[in-house]
């Protein structure tokens, strides 16, 4: 079959959807189909194919709510003009799906699309956005989920849509499938006795990393050592406030500007802009969003602060003229890095703040004790499949379909944690380190997870398995999922 797979980004940039789309796209190849990936363009991709799968960029940023930009036209006539057998596009709310619309009546191949998730399902200003999206799936000939159970396909199924299919993620049969050699707790200097836990996750602050972090903080080591890695694209520092005498050498522009800050050359803003430009072509609109609040925080507080400065000065003076003494300043926003520290000020902790490579993240979940997933909003987690194919026992919150996971693989357990009104899972930390505390207690029950785990991965959720599903349904010859993938749990079954 002639191919063409369409996602917002792909190798070399990193993230589930790129994972996924790489495994089923090289495993086609490696079957003998000719396969296409449309892409974002990216900067440091210097290459037109990899692995066998040949990659077709645009530039083109953005999805229908916040506004689309770039070579929209020429994907358009790219997809109308596409001759061949099938086109499977990956997650709704990015581009390469959403400039799609216009295409879809013209498109000659089978249409196949994976929503992934609906993450803005609940979001006021996507309202529009999904009152439209009922009739454009009906122009799809099959929708494949992730999830028996979730916010997409309980929506294609409201909406009265029945060409739905079923094919679970999974792990990476050759990646996992041998103990990657020792050394990795070397290199990051943690002891070989230590317990070690560990979560991945990027943006840092959706994917309850502060939510670990403050949990570490409360569990009891009980005599042992205890290790956290907490793995993801680690946003950069805030820059170091100014001293009075820079402030005072920085010449007449500094004048002009609120006290404490630097003059912004060009080359600064351009740097900022260019920096904004790589982290969203190459981490998404998520990361990008994350980064781009984070540092707006930081430019509030320390404009803020630089306004009121003489102000609290003079009324402090005025107050220890007055009463001899004063109240202390108001304190900083908390962040994640005072709970580390809070942590590690304890006996017997530690905290490393990583972004491993592809290589030593597999190292990782092979040396840990303990997986564990806080995160706030998800679809289908590929870090639990992968905690599971490495025989690492997890513990996760209700997150996406992560309570289908733990019930189809038996390698890990849930941690009760809330939704709130927009329907971002919100886990209290007490709460998350009592469940860890109870795994790192009972070594037989970790041991028993991480078997049943790797079985279940070997057996059904590694990508070698799983690409077949995606095969037939590729070439409209199936479609309905089976009891050979769900290993005892309920189903359904649709058919063409």
């Amino acid at each position: 079959m002639r191919l063409l797979l369409a996602c917002e980004f792909y190798h070399p940039s990193r993230g589930g959807v790129q994972e996924v789309m790489r495994q089923i796209a090289e495993r086609l190849v490696a079957a003998g189909h000719d396969v296409t990936v449309a892409t974002t363009r990216l900067p440091e991709r210097d290459f037109k194919s990899h692995n066998g799968v040949k990659i077709e960029e645009f530039a083109v940023s953005g999805n229908l709510v916040n506004g689309i930009n770039g070579e929209t036209q020429a994907y358009v006539d790219y997809l109308k003009a596409f001759d061949g057998d099938a086109v499977m596009i990956k997650a709704a709310q990015q581009w390469t799906f959403d400039a799609s619309w216009p295409a879809l009546d013209a498109i000659k191949a089978r249409k196949i699309f994976i929503p992934c998730g609906f993450s803005c399902l609940y979001e006021t200003n996507y309202k529009r956005y999904f009152d439209e999206l009922p009739e454009i799936l009906a122009k799809f000939d099959r929708l494949i989920f992730y999830a028996e159970s979730y916010r997409d396909v309980d929506f294609a199924q409201a909406h009265g849509l029945d060409k739905l299919s079923f094919i679970p993620n999974g792990a990476s049969d050759v990646e996992f499938e041998h103990r990657p050699a020792p050394g990795l707790r070397a290199r990051l200097g943690i002891s070989e006795d230590a317990l070690l836990i560990m979560t991945v996750g990027t943006p840092i602050n959706a994917k309850g990393h502060t939510e670990l972090a403050r949990a570490f903080g409360a569990l009891d080591p009980k005599g042992r050592e205890l290790a956290l890695v907490l793995n993801g694209q680690w946003p950069k520092p805030p820059p170091e406030p100014v001293s009075e005498a820079e402030d005072a050498q920085s010449g007449s522009m500094s004048n002009a500007l609120p006290p404490g800050t630097k003059p912004r050359t060009s080359s600064a803003l351009a740097r900022i802009l260019g920096n904004a430009s790589e982290i969203w072509r190459r981490d998404g609109s998520s990361a990008f969003l994350a980064r781009a609040l984070q540092f707006a925080r930081y430019r509030a507080i320390g404009v803020l602060r630089s306004a009121t400065a003489p102000f609290y000065r003079a009324w402090r003076a005025a107050h220890a003229a007055s009463n001899g003494a004063f109240p202390a300043p108001p304190p900083a926003p908390r962040t994640i890095d005072d709970d580390i520290a809070d942590a590690e000020a304890q006996p017997l902790k530690r905290v490393f703040k990583t972004n491993l490579s592809r290589d030593d993240l597999i190292g990782a979940f092979f040396t840990a004790d303990l997986f564990v997933f806080a995160s706030n909003v998800e679809y289908s987690p590929l870090v639990l499949f992968e905690a599971g194919a490495a025989g690492l026992p997890y513990v996760t919150v209700p997150v996406g379909n992560a309570e289908e996971i733990v019930r189809w693989t038996g390698g890990g357990e849930i941690c009760p944690a809330a939704k709130d009104e927009r329907g971002y899972t919100r886990v209290a930390p007490d709460q998350l380190a009592m469940h860890i505390q109870a795994l790192l207690d009972d070594p037989a029950r970790r041991k028993a997870l991480g078997e049943a785990g790797r079985a279940s991965w070997r057996k059904i959720y590694n990508w070698a398995a799983i690409t077949s599903q995606y095969e037939a349904v590729l070439s409209g010859k199936g479609g309905e999922f089976t009891s050979e993938f769900l290993s005892g749990a309920s189903r359904r079954t649709h058919h063409d």
